[in-house]
């Protein structure tokens, strides 16, 4: 093909030249778009508490203030642990039905004794009850704080 050199058609062939090793760059940034994921849902996590059982009668008295733990599954029940007199209490907290403030935790020993205790939770994190050792020691508890 020949183009004559007066043609209007050169223009329109050496611009199209010219482009064809080119490439557009945009002067503004176009944002990147990326599918959405899934949503991950995190389960809460449990929380873990300390109490203080202090003793409330002559029994109790010979074991001094004694530590448990008490970690809230946040489902309404949780695990209950302590030791007492070189005796593992371990066991489960619950609360009552139909309150959100007032529990049971009960615990079985490693030598045959048991816990019961009774609280009430002031807060989310603090409450305070009583607990009675199968031995007759009866407890002041503190839990929280």
């Amino acid at each position: 093909m020949k183009i004559a050199s007066g043609s209007k058609l050169l223009p329109a062939f050496a611009a199209a030249a010219m482009l064809s090793g080119c490439y557009v760059v945009p002067l503004q940034p176009v944002p990147a778009t990326t599918p959405a994921g899934p949503t991950v849902v995190v389960p809460p996590q449990p929380l873990t508490f300390s109490a203080r059982l202090y003793p409330a009668n002559d029994v109790a008295t010979g074991y001094g203030i004694v530590a448990a733990v008490v970690t809230n599954d946040l489902n309404g029940r949780g695990r209950f642990s302590t030791v007492i007199g070189g005796e593992s209490f371990n066991g489960e907290a619950t609360r009552v039905a139909g309150s959100q403030r007032d529990g049971v935790a009960n615990g079985a020993g490693s030598r045959g004794g048991y816990i019961d205790c009774r609280y009430t939770m002031n807060s989310p994190a603090m409450g305070t009850g009583t607990c009675r050792v199968s031995n007759g020691a009866a407890f002041t508890m503190h839990i929280g704080g």
